[in-house]
């Protein structure tokens, strides 16, 4: 399977780059109070450590924004999911627990203040790519059993024509949702810089560790850039 990013994308961020993991072998299962407790102290330090008024000048969410604006999305009616989920932790929310994946990809997320989203690859049969929409691309809304037209000219995360993530980085689909049962998992992180240190390196190396040591899987590691647009997994 091929993972493209359309040469549209650079446009708008040249420096703009894709942390792309590849789980197989995955055994997930319930959240255990060890992984629950990652994630909660992960929300205790942001809320620590951030204010409401900062949240939208951490460096990864203000990138997100740019990107956004400058495709077309107004982030302040859409914003960057990572965007949402730091404002309810800060405002002194928690995130439900769901399983030991999902809750454990947050709390990197968190830590790192990065947008990480990973997707169940039994729902995915086509090639991936981040470009705008185009006719005929369609997305399921999460929770629901009908697709909808996706209007053209949003910048999308696609499988085909069938839309993984609306909005770029606002809204994942019902699709490839990760649950129990999840053995393939493709993650994708968005970044701005990947060297020693920066948050986009950190995360992916705190993702394969989780796949390989807590979930028992084996995982190929890319990235994904103005340089290395595509890549066949």
């Amino acid at each position: 399977m091929r993972y493209t990013i359309d040469k549209s994308v650079f446009e708008l961020k040249k420096d703009i780059k894709f942390g792309i993991l590849v789980g197989e072998d995955i055994v997930n299962s319930d959240t255990s109070p060890a992984d629950e407790e990652r994630l909660r102290k992960a929300e205790s330090k942001m809320r620590q450590n951030i204010k409401p008024e900062e949240l939208r000048s951490l460096h990864n969410v203000e990138m997100y924004r740019d990107v956004m604006t400058k495709s077309g999305i107004n982030p302040n009616k859409y914003p960057p999911s990572v965007e949402a989920m730091f404002k309810r932790i800060i405002k002194g929310g928690q995130l439900p627990v769901i399983n030991a994946l999902v809750d454990l990809c947050n709390a990197v997320s968190i830590e790192n203040g990065i947008s990480l989203g990973g997707h169940d690859l039994r729902d995915i049969h086509e090639d991936l790519e981040v470009r705008y929409s185009r006719k005929g691309d369609i997305f399921l809304p999460f929770g629901a059993e009908s697709y909808e037209d996706v209007p053209e000219g949003e910048l999308v995360f696609t499988s085909g024509n069938v839309v993984q993530t609306l909005k770029w980085v606002w809204r994942q689909s019902e699709l490839g949702k990760l649950t129990n049962d999840s053995s393939s998992v493709f993650f994708q992180l968005v970044g701005f810089e990947y060297c020693e240190g920066s948050t986009l390196k950190n995360a992916m190396d705190h993702i394969e560790q989780l796949v390989t040591d807590r979930f028992k899987g084996r995982v190929k590691r890319y990235v994904v850039d103005i340089d290395n647009p595509s890549i066949e997994f």
